[in-house]
């Protein structure tokens, strides 16, 4: 038997434990009562009803539709109770929309940051959000807020797999949760606090508080200064009720027994608050850009200074309001400090939000569905008493039967009744025709509910066979539009989470970490996805920082994206559309886009089918010596080119040679004949006949004639030559 008891079982088997005091101090006695008339106040305006209309909103969704003692009436009086719950297929087809378009978060550099810093921090956001599992978390926290109107994540940082802390999103129930009475906005940094309640048992309190505080609580109980049956449930032990050693059975009757040992607790409330007080705290000021980072609240002077100095910062001290934790039990306070953190944990989902009200798609559609299902019952019941109606029988008529048998099997199929004509034959009474537009009110409640929802037949899949695919798609589109809402305050509600994220990296992600990051992502992958090192915050040598990612501004860009399944069928798709088209889609890609069990296997035996996979080192090396084979060759080509060329313009500077010389010994023959003619001309002009004029003018048509001609046999001379050099390098000998 384990020598560990608790005390209250001690005391019960007659053991020795000390209930010395236990008290605390006034101040820690008014913070606890601060907290729960805070509690108290904001329990009172609103969050009551909320939790009567989360309930409720919840049955309709599971198909608890009927109130139990309408249930109790109806089964008295043997009417129908139909519960024909379109509730259902309404939210979870919003429900599968928003499984389909994912969140895709992105990290711009904005000041004092770069883009390499920006990508990092996009890999480690993902990894988070894997690790954590987002995308369950968030599906079901959008369930919440569309059956129970509201939904929560808590963001913060957890030390239990990691030493030097991790990001953990979880879920929160929404009926623990009570929000401030006086917050309006959405976005919770407006909000001046909140609550997180829950019911704990004493051994809770003492794992994570101490012992100290459970029989501090314990103290209060058997004193009976306790606040009421919401902060703490008490038991009172009777016989049969409560397990006693044999011992303490005579003290227990003639009541000899202790008051605290007949009174046992069996919960107490513990009320987590979180709320908002101005106070003056040191700030991280970079001089280049004026960004503000709030100092670690964990972190000591000196290690603040340290690094300030690192990072090249400086500290100021600025007046702001920071956020104080606050848990208490009853009138006990558990813990009160300044939170780690510069913003609240908690993160709301709310479909529809008004002006500080906000609200789901349940709690619309509760009216009509109740109609429905009367109307629905009405409806049978009418037709059931349609079907029976009830007879008029003479007395002494019945011969087969007795009038009790007839009641209970008048409305039988193929029943034969035996009568005696003298007293006269059993007639049925003819039964009130069902109201018109009965059938219609029916229908009306359940088009109501599409209509208010936005859901309608198209995206139920439930339309006609007669109704073309492109209106089921514009009607599909139009649906859309109406879902939109909650959608687009889904959006807001990531943006948040990215914030709280982000400001968590850059605040406690301060050390040096290596993380391994998965290729695998929306594009093409391989089966086993291959992984990546990267390191953040790392110190070089020289000092400088690389990854440096607690400093600088970045901005939050969210956007939705189909979930991967949906995603490579999209993808494969067109791929094949195109392919049909004519555009060349490689075989590998088109297979690896399908959903076949092998298909990274298949693709890279068509990539090595085709002689683009990836080769064995045999196959590398013998490709290796064929390159280089085919590089002599090259060369060896390459040096008979470059002497051919050689050799044809040896042979065209020759060629120019010898066209010039023939150039000029043309030329002199133009000037030889040129001044014989001019000699003739000067004796036909001195002997001054009429004859000696007709032959100088003779003289003078020849000499243009024949300088035309020398002229002509020029140009075509050298046209001649050119092109003979032109042919010569063009055409190079080879050997």
């Amino acid at each position: 038997m384990s020598m560990l008891v608790s005390a209250d079982e001690g005391e019960l088997r007659g053991d020795k434990v000390d209930r010395s005091p236990i008290s605390q101090s006034a101040e820690e006695q008014r913070v606890a009562d601060i907290n729960w008339n805070r509690y108290i106040r904001a329990r009172d305006n609103g969050h009551i009803e909320f939790i009567a209309s989360a309930k409720k909103n919840d049955d309709f969704y599971r198909g608890d539709q009927w109130d139990p003692q309408d249930l109790a009436k109806l089964a008295c009086s043997g009417r129908p109770a139909l519960t024909i719950n379109t509730i259902l297929p309404t939210i979870n087809t919003v429900l599968g929309e928003q499984a389909n378009k994912r969140a895709q978060v992105q990290f711009k550099p904005k000041r004092a940051s770069s883009q390499q810093s920006a990508n990092t921090l996009n890999q480690l956001y993902n990894q988070i959000s894997d690790i954590n599992e987002y995308d369950w978390k968030e599906s079901q926290v959008f369930a919440d807020g569309l059956i129970q109107d509201r939904g929560y994540f808590d963001v913060r940082i957890d030390y239990s797999k990691n030493v030097q802390g991790e990001v953990r999103i979880s879920m929160e129930d929404p009926l623990n949760i009570v929000l401030d009475p006086d917050a309006k906005a959405y976005d919770p940094d407006t909000w001046y606090e909140f609550f997180k309640t829950k019911w704990a048992s004493l051994d809770d309190i003492e794992l994570v508080f101490g012992e100290d505080k459970a029989d501090l609580l314990r103290n209060y109980v058997d004193q009976g200064q306790y606040y009421g049956a919401d902060s703490i449930e008490v038991h009172e032990n009777r016989f049969g009720e409560f397990n006693i050693h044999p011992t303490d059975f005579h003290a227990l009757q003639t009541g000899s027994l202790p008051e605290h040992e007949i009174r046992a607790i069996r919960a107490v409330r513990l009320i987590e608050r979180q709320h908002k007080v101005v106070s003056q705290t040191d700030f991280f000021v970079d001089m280049m850009t004026g960004d503000l980072k709030l100092c670690p609240e964990t972190w000591d002077e000196e290690r603040c200074y340290a690094f300030a100095q690192q990072h090249k910062l400086s500290i100021t001290k600025r007046q702001l309001k920071r956020i104080r934790w606050t848990v208490s039990v009853d009138r006990v306070l558990l813990h009160d400090s300044w939170s780690p953190y510069d913003q609240f944990t908690i993160v709301p989902y709310f479909p529809y939000f008004r002006r500080g009200k906000p609200f789901g798609m349940v709690c619309n559609l509760i009216s009509p569905q109740e109609q429905l299902n009367k109307v629905s019952s009405q409806e049978l019941h009418v037709v059931n008493t349609t079907a029976n109606s009830g007879w008029k029988v003479p007395t002494g008529a019945l011969v087969n039967m007795t009038l009790d048998e007839l009641e209970q099997r008048g409305a039988e199929t193929g029943l034969v009744i035996q009568y005696n004509p003298a007293a006269g034959e059993p007639l049925q009474i003819q039964p009130n025709p069902v109201p018109a537009g009965l059938d219609r009110i029916s229908m009306k409640s359940a088009m109501h509910i599409k209509e208010i929802s936005g859901v309608s037949d198209a995206l139920l899949g439930q339309e006609t066979p007669e109704i073309s695919g492109a209106a089921i798609m514009a009607k599909q589109s139009r649906g859309q539009v109406q879902m939109q809402v909650p959608l687009d305050n889904l959006a807001q509600t990531r943006k948040i989470i990215a914030d709280r994220v982000l400001s968590l990296i850059q605040q406690f992600y301060t050390e040096e970490r290596v993380y391994y990051i998965s290729n695998d992502s929306f594009g093409i992958t391989p089966e086993e996805p291959e992984y990546k090192q990267i390191v953040i915050n790392q110190k070089m040598a020289s000092g400088e920082i690389v990854n440096n990612i607690t400093l600088g501004d970045y901005e939050v860009k969210v956007s939705s994206t189909p979930a991967k399944d949906v995603f490579h069928e999209t993808q494969f798709e067109e791929a094949l559309q195109m392919r049909t088209a004519g555009i060349m889609i490689p075989d590998d890609a088109l297979v690896q886009y399908s959903n076949l069990s092998h298909k990274y296997e298949l693709a890279e035996r068509i990539r090595q089918a085709s002689g683009q996979g990836k080769k064995t080192p045999e196959q590398e090396q013998q490709e290796q010596m064929m390159m280089e084979i085919q590089m002599q060759q090259i060369k060896l080509e390459l040096a008979q080119l470059t002497a051919d060329v050689e050799k044809t313009q040896a042979d065209t500077a020759e060629t120019l040679e010898s066209v010039e010389i023939e150039k000029r010994k043309i030329e002199l023959e133009h000037q030889i004949d040129l001044m014989k003619i001019q000699i003739d001309a000067q004796k036909a002009i001195a002997a001054g006949s009429t004859s000696l004029r007709t032959t100088a003018m003779k003289a003078q048509t020849e000499l243009g004639k024949a300088a035309m001609d020398n002229k002509t046999r020029l140009i075509t001379s050298q046209i001649r030559a050119r092109n003979d050099a032109k042919n010569k390098a063009k055409t190079p000998t080879r050997k």
